[in-house]
Parts: C-alpha cells; structure tokens; sequence
C-alpha cells in the first residue's frame, strides 16, 4: 500500500513538528472517501496487509525504545506495538490479562502467583517467569527513575521467585487486595532477561523491530507468531509531527491514515465531510494545573484552596476545549471505580478566595504559570484562568515552555503548571502521583499518613471498607491538594476513512487505546 508514502519517508519528507513539510504534499494524493465517516470500527471483515502510518506528538530528538522509560502518549504507542505486559486495563478500567493467563491471591493476600501463558520474544524464545522478574527488577532499581517503579513497590522482588518457566511466585511487602493493577501498571512492560540497550528492541508484541529514528519515525512489521495472532497490517509506522496541524494536514494529503490527539475546534471543522473518519472517546482526558504543594505560595493549603475557587470550570471546558468535555471537581477519575462523586461540585467563589488570600497573607499575589503547546487546550486555558485570577486580585504570568521537554520540566520546576492525564484507576493515580515515593509526583504531595491510607486501603479485602478509605483519601485531596482539575476531555483522533477496527470505547492508556494490531485497511 501507498509507495509514494514510504518513499516520502525515506527521503524524510516528515519533520518533526513542520506542518508546512507535511502539508506540502497535500495536493499528491487524497485520503479518499466512501461517506462521511465512513467505515470506522469493526464493521467489515478484517482484510490483510498494507502499510498504515500514523501520526503522532513526539518528544524530540531524546526519544528512547526502551519501554519502562516510557512517559508520552506516542511512547506509549510503540511500547504496545513491540512490547507485552502481564496485564492491561479494559475500558472500565479493569484489569485483564495479557501474558499472564491468570492469577491466584493467597488467603492472606500478601503472595500472588501468576501463570504465564505461551508466548514467544520475536527472536524465538519463549517468555519465561525470569523475563518477568528481571523486568521487574529493572524498573524496580533504585538508580532508576522508571515510572512503573512506584506501582511495583508492594512487590518483595527479592523474595518473589520463579517456581517453574511459566510460573512466578510474587510475595509482597504487605498484603494486597488490586495486586492485578500492577501488572497492568503503565510501563511495567516484559522484556527479555538479558536486555539491555533498546536501539534494537525484542518484545513479545504484535510488531517486529525494523528502524528506529528518535524524533522522526519508527517502523515495524507484522509479527507472525503473535501470542494473539498476527496483526492484519503488513507494516506500521509511526511518525512523529508535534503540531496538530501536522498531522492534521499528513492526514488529509494522504501522507499517513490515522492522527492522534486532534483539539475539539478541528474535529468539528472536519467532521462529516467524508475527507477523513473522527472518533471521539468521551471524558478520557483529564484537564487541570498543578500546585506545588512543597514551595511558595502554594505550601499554604489556603492559597491552594484560593485557586480552586477562582476557577469558572464551564468557562474553562468551553473555551479551551470548545466544549467538548465536562467539568471537574479537582479529583482525578470521574466516573471509575471507588471516585468520590458524593462530594459537592466547586463552583468559583471569588469573594471566598480573595478571603482566604488574604488570610494567608497573599493579597496582591503574583504567579508564573508554566504552560506548553504540549497537549490540547492548554495555551488556551492558561490565557482563561490567566483572566479568571485576575478577578481576584491574582496576576498570573503565563510562561510557554518547550513542548518537547516540558513534561520532565515541570516534575520538578517550577510552582504553577498546565496538566492533564489519560485513563488509570485511581488506585494507580494515587501511587504514581500522590505517594511520597512517587516517581511522577507533579503535586509533590508527601504526606506520610497519606501514605498509610493508601497502604491500609491495599492491604483491606472487603470492597466496601476498601471504597470508604479511598473516599477519606480523595476527601482530603479535595480539600488539600494540589490538583486543580477543571475538566475532562473527550479524546480525538481520526483516520483515512479506509481505516477498519479502531476501538471507539477505549480511553487512552487502556487496552484497546492505539491497539495497531486489530487495524485493518478496506
């Protein structure tokens, strides 16, 4: 399929982040049409073979294969397409199993033994209990910053073992009742025993290693002797265009089928027109700015709770994401398991806020709010909120920062930053983002009896007492922490209107999410 394409990518035709590289070809080749989004998701029988390119933002001339390093959506992406986990998350965010074929809790809860089923690396072997534990040990390593590292801290990786090949025994620090999330964990991908450098990478997934360019591209080719079986593209590649009008204008000339993350304003431009297929995926994004909760002038909780009121949530969702979304809460996972929805939505109350600065002594504050064109919206929001503080007596300061860097540069930097998320459990949120060890501690919210909430909330089996811990927990993020959440996003992405099997359900970061191996070409 689609030569002029592939030759297009080897003379590098597609440059990172260039709209205007991309919509040079624009009059070469149509996308074509069959309707107004024609065609998309399972209807039709799975046709074999072809070449699909898909684009995505990227994260610049840094980007690495190695799958426990992975932190953007587009690694994300290619981490599936070479890699396999023991498990993955539905699209209730359940967790279901993928190279592990089932698990079993001790009565106590505190050792776990999972059953590998059969399944092969792409250079042959077979993946074995020792895969495992090695690739859990290394992400697991105190040298390492990998982002799974929090999730797989219950796991005593010391005392776990393997009792036979396809069998391995996990003994934890404490007991566990959602042990299963963490082998869904974001990151907490299976790769060989003896892997070390990932320039060319061996997984167990559905695609096979053919080129990697950081910042550019990466192509692969069908995996024959997939576990699950073999995908029905011939070959994937994907390619990397920061700008959505880059990928925008790459889909619309031809240049690749499917674009990932569109804003609101050009689905809607697009939509029905029969150029190009939009698929939304509802409330799979959440929107918000974080507070340094460790640092001026937001180790108050009072200066915290200030901005929280000074937010006009519906004004927020209108004008940065076009109205394609609903508010938030300041609570993360609106709508999963265990979400605190019995609280009261917060609505702005600038009277309150100027009150409550005032008693914090921050009459008169002035704020630096770190933003990047590094997701949908966010320049957008920060211009409103900007507008919205200013109603209170609050000058906020907006401060671009480099799309490429700008989710490392705000980890640690900084006081005031845009957010947003994809789909996890809240459990997994909170072990990720809210835990004093957390390694994507954005808020650095280091609570010690925190901590053992969530802990006790671990080692609870019954579901209701479990339930009432998390309420405690997010009661108290409420009214303490260091997430302004101000909405939910639906998620967009679109493809040639010859593109088959793309999951209308799945939020992002689940399973069906970005799932390359079930697409096909009509």
């Amino acid at each position: 399929m689609n030569h002029r394409s592939r030759g297009l990518a080897r003379r590098g035709f597609i440059i990172a982040g260039s709209a205007t590289a991309l919509a040079l070809a624009a009059g070469c080749g149509s996308g074509g049409s069959t309707g107004p989004d024609a065609g998309n998701g399972g209807a039709g029988t799975p046709k074999s073979g072809g070449r699909l390119r898909a684009a995505f933002a990227g994260g610049g001339a840094n980007e690495t294969l190695d799958p426990h390093a992975a932190n953007l959506f587009v690694d994300a992406a290619r981490a599936k397409a070479l890699f396999d986990k023991l498990a993955d998350f539905g699209a209730d965010l359940a967790p279901v199993p993928r190279l592990a074929e089932r698990w079993e809790p001790s009565d106590t809860l505190d050792t776990w033994r999972v059953t590998l089923r059969k399944a092969a690396f792409h250079d042959g072997r077979p993946v074995t209990a020792e895969d495992v534990l090695y690739s859990y040990r290394r992400i697991a390593d105190p040298k390492g910053t990998f982002r799974a590292k929090a999730s797989l801290e219950p796991i005593d990786l010391e005392a776990s073992r393997a009792l036979d090949a396809s069998t391995v025994e996990f003994r934890l620090k404490r007991p566990y009742a959602e042990f299963p999330n963490v082998l869904a964990a974001f990151g907490a991908y299976i790769v060989p025993k003896d892997a070390a450098g990932f320039q060319k990478p061996v997984g167990s997934g559905p695609f096979r290693f053919v080129s990697f360019k950081p910042g550019s591209s990466l192509v692969v080719r069908r995996n024959p002797d997939y576990w699950e079986g073999a995908p029905h593209l011939d070959e994937l590649e994907f390619v990397v265009a920061t700008e959505e009008s880059a990928r925008v204008s790459a889909l619309l000339g031809g240049q690749v089928q499917y674009a990932h993350e569109l804003n609101p304003a050009t689905a809607r431009a697009h939509e029905g027109k029969g150029r190009i297929s939009v698929i939304r995926l509802p409330g799979s994004a959440m929107q918000g700015f974080v507070m340094k909760t460790d640092r001026p002038p937001f180790d108050d909780k009072r200066v915290r709770q200030a901005f929280c009121l000074i937010a006009d949530r519906r004004e927020l969702v209108d004008g940065a994401l076009s109205g394609a979304g609903e508010i938030g809460n300041d609570l993360f996972g609106k709508g999963y398991q265990y979400y605190a929805d019995g609280l009261p939505q917060r609505t702005q109350d600038l009277e309150r806020a100027r009150a409550l600065l005032k008693e914090a002594g921050a009459e008169g504050l002035k704020v630096t709010l770190d933003t990047a064109p590094a997701a949908t919206g966010f320049i957008e929001a920060a211009g409103i909120f900007r507008e919205q503080a200013a109603k209170a007596g609050v000058t906020v300061e907006v401060k671009v920062g480099n799309k490429d860097t700008y989710w490392k540069d705000i980890l640690s930097g900084g006081t005031f930053a845009s957010y947003r998320s994809g789909a996890m459990p809240i459990e997994s949120h909170i072990s990720q983002r809210l835990l004093t060890g957390s390694t994507t501690n954005a808020t650095k919210w280091q609570q010690k009896d925190f901590d053992d909430l969530y802990r006790q909330a671990q080692s609870t089996r019954d579901p209701k007492e479990r339930a009432a811990l998390y309420d405690r927990m997010q009661r108290r993020l409420h009214d303490e922490g260091g997430f302004l959440i101000w909405g939910f996003a639906d998620w967009i992405v679109a493809t040639a209107p010859t593109v088959r099997g793309v999951s209308k359900e799945a939020p992002a970061n689940t399973l069906d999410w970005a799932r390359f191996d079930k697409i096909w070409l009509a």
